[in-house]
């Protein structure tokens, strides 16, 4: 292969790795509608729905975006099947529910949209200082450690609420996993229509909660299966607390970790204080989910171990594709760039690989 080709591809290869982070990720900028194949409204979202976008009703509908009309704002859905028989038994089996095998329970928490707040308690959707959702997550924190778990709740701010906020917060998530947390999520409200998200809970009225799951990433499937296992939890206990569940093109920092999810409490149009009340119930049922005691505890260790091995992993494959792109392009071809690769690795290794000691 001519070392002009070689370059190119290599400069190819690496244009196309850096753009897999640039998926859209903006939300409440439009709108838009789910159809089922009759032409009856699902749900809505505030943001484009793409083909091959999921939703997982609050009946448990299994559905698949197969076409979008930007024009109309609308996505027409495929019915799938009923996503507890079909898909949970299988997602949860693969994931490891797991308390923390050091005997500690820690929660990590942060805000990407850190704007977002709640018209009739707020004043406005939208806040550059104090906005409402810190309330929220902080009646989340509140409610989780009264159970006896640790939470730690970052209120960096990652304005403007744009696309690029996934990027600026990504940062803070990266730390706030350092710690060790048994999940990470990120706490927002939706920006469609009250009414979708007006509910009662033991006489109380409060707010459903979404929650939503980026699906271009590795860790995908885990964080799925995270979220599917506490709407059957809460569903059991508090029907009618979780809304839904979305699973969205794109990643939304969910890539970080198996237990990585985003929480909608309500909407902009929703008092903040039902919000709130919601968080109450969400501690409860993340309490039930992630420490429930007996067999959970016992698949810690290996759980999180799991979890570490697919992130070394995920790093040495991108670091192995990295080093056999600038061997290609330094040696001109594949078999001395395959020869120049083991020749690094026996160096690396005292000969475990390569052959040389």
């Amino acid at each position: 292969m001519r070392p002009a080709l070689l370059r190119i591809a290599a400069l190819a290869a690496a244009m196309a790795l850096a753009a897999l982070p640039a998926l859209a990720e903006m939300d409440g900028d439009c709108l838009y509608t789910l159809l089922d194949g009759d032409g009856n409204a699902l749900t809505q979202r505030a943001g484009r729905m793409y083909e091959g976008d999921e939703y997982i009703s609050g009946d448990d509908g299994w559905y698949r975006v197969v076409s979008v009309d930007d024009a109309a704002q609308t996505a027409m859905a495929e019915y799938l099947g009923p996503a507890r028989e079909a898909d949970a038994e299988a997602a949860f089996a693969a994931l490891a529910e797991d308390a923390a095998d050091d005997g500690r329970k820690l929660i990590a928490m942060y805000s990407t949209h850190s704007d977002e707040s709640y018209e009739p308690s707020d004043g406005t959707a939208s806040k550059w200082e104090d906005a409402g959702i810190y309330d929220v997550g902080d009646s989340l924190k509140e409610a989780l450690e009264e159970r006896g778990i640790e939470a730690v709740y970052s209120k960096e701010t990652f304005l403007p609420h744009d696309a690029d906020a996934y990027s600026r917060s990504r940062r803070t998530a990266e730390e706030l996993l350092k710690q060790g947390p048994d999940a990470l999520l990120d706490i927002h409200r939706d920006a469609v229509p009250a009414e979708q998200y007006e509910t009662e809970v033991d006489g109380e009225d409060i707010s459903k909660v979404r929650l939503f799951v980026g699906r271009n990433n590795q860790n995908s499937a885990e964080n799925k299966a995270f979220a599917q296992q506490i709407k059957a939890a809460a569903d059991e206990k508090y029907p009618g607390l979780i809304k839904d569940i979305f699973i969205g093109k794109g990643n939304y920092n969910q890539e970080l970790y198996p237990h990585a999810l985003l929480l909608e409490f309500g909407t902009h149009e929703i008092e903040k204080e039902k919000a709130q009340e919601a968080a109450a119930y969400i501690a409860e049922v993340l309490d039930d989910v992630l420490y429930g005691g007996g067999a959970k505890a016992e698949g810690a260790k290996s759980a999180k171990g799991s979890a570490v091995a697919r992130g070394v992993g995920w790093a040495v494959g991108l670091a192995a594709l990295a080093a056999l792109a600038y061997a290609l392009v330094s040696t001109g071809s594949f078999k001395g760039a395959w020869q120049k690769v083991k020749t690094r690795a026996g160096e690396l290794t005292g000969g475990l690989f390569g052959g040389r000691r």
